[in-house]
């Protein structure tokens, strides 16, 4: 999703959906949901060599010392608008212990910095936030002009990288946002492995993070069948798979099964972005929330506040305002399922819980 464009992608692919989702992949046939035993209070200490930063066991996200990090989150649209700093505090104040930050590669967008992700970074820590970047500017390839390739976004990464290393224990880099239209999917898996490939021979240790192709929704599946075989271009094996979840994703059960189909097999899976409504299908923000609270998986909504006026109602607050919360940031964070009764500050911002 962006703020400052048409979302013309997720329209176009959720008006195909009620046709197209089950003809590719027979997801009804898979299970609602799965029930997983969520792992102890305090957990085996890991080995010295596995100790640095967020990463990846049994197919859950943990901290640098083995706690269970489930994310629970806001979208912040930080690259159009770097100046709302207060943005940060305010997200906190919700009781989300993370923040996915929309970063601009400079193809579709100015590019954000080096400089500007340091500032992020340390106004994510004094807010004791987890703070996972994304590169925007790989939206709906093949559909958008100017769209950012995987490579290039890596090349960006690459770009930055001074201002991310050493932040292992706070930080996540999601690759690409959205990357790839609907029906430009199919070099998704090598293009996907290749920028992880490059990114950890550079000297990349933090958890990476993969957006679905489809503009984020996975309607090919491209992402569900193909998750293992880019997992395993990962040599640390620290990659978090992310699906958006708009109009594709209209019931309960299409819902359960995306995500039971991860949840099964061991692979790390989180909501990057979902919503409570959308002109071209209605998400089912009930069962999200509740699917993911049921499975220990990670959700981020979209978005603060800054849309368009046309997709206005899907900020959680208008002018970035905490003390005018519209109907979506009242069920976000109020809800059942919602940040206020299920979101857990990280260990590495609370003192004496840093030890498994």
């Amino acid at each position: 999703m962006t703020i400052r464009r048409a979302i013309a992608g997720v329209g176009l692919l959720a008006l195909a959906a009620s046709l197209t989702y089950v003809v590719h992949g027979m997801l009804t046939s898979l299970p609602v949901a799965v029930n997983p035993t969520p792992p102890p209070e305090s957990s085996p200490p890991e080995p010295p060599h596995a100790a640095l930063g967020i990463r990846v066991r049994g197919g859950q996200i943990v901290e640098a010392n083995g706690r269970e990090l489930v994310l629970r989150g806001v979208n912040h649209a930080y690259a159009w608008f770097p100046e709302r700093n207060s943005s940060f505090a305010d997200i906190k104040a919700t009781g989300a212990n993370s923040v996915r930050v929309s970063l601009a590669t400079g193809h579709q967008w100015g590019v954000t910095s080096a400089a500007d992700v340091a500032g992020v970074v340390s106004r994510c820590r004094q807010n004791r936030l987890i703070c996972v970047f994304d590169a925007h500017d790989t939206m709906g390839l093949g559909e958008t002009g100017g769209a950012a390739t995987l490579a290039e976004a890596t090349d960006y990464w690459l770009s930055v990288q001074s201002a991310l290393t050493g932040q292992e224990n706070y930080v996540i880099v999601n690759i690409g946002n959205e990357p790839y239209g609907n029906y430009h999917y199919r070099t998704w898996v090598v293009d996907t492995a290749a920028a992880i490939r490059r990114l950890r021979a550079a000297g990349f240790l933090h958890t990476l993070m993969v957006d679905a192709p489809d503009w984020g929704q996975d309607l090919s599946f491209t992402m569900r069948d193909n998750a293992r075989a880019v997992l395993a271009a990962d040599p640390s094996g620290n990659t978090v798979f992310s699906v958006h979840m708009y109009g594709v994703f209209n019931t309960g059960a299409k819902v359960g099964s995306y995500m039971a189909s991860f949840v099964k097999r061991g692979l790390p899976l989180v909501v990057g972005e979902f919503a409570y409504m959308h002109k071209f299908g209605d998400p089912a923000e009930d069962a999200i929330m509740a699917y993911a609270q049921t499975n220990r998986l990670g959700y981020f909504g979209w978005s603060w506040s800054g849309n368009d006026r046309e997709v206005g109602y899907l900020d959680m607050v208008n002018d970035f305002d905490p003390s005018r919360r519209t109907p979506w940031g009242n069920r976000f964070i109020n809800g059942p399922n919602g940040l206020s009764t299920t979101s857990r500050e990280a260990s590495v911002y609370r003192p004496g819980r840093q030890r498994a």
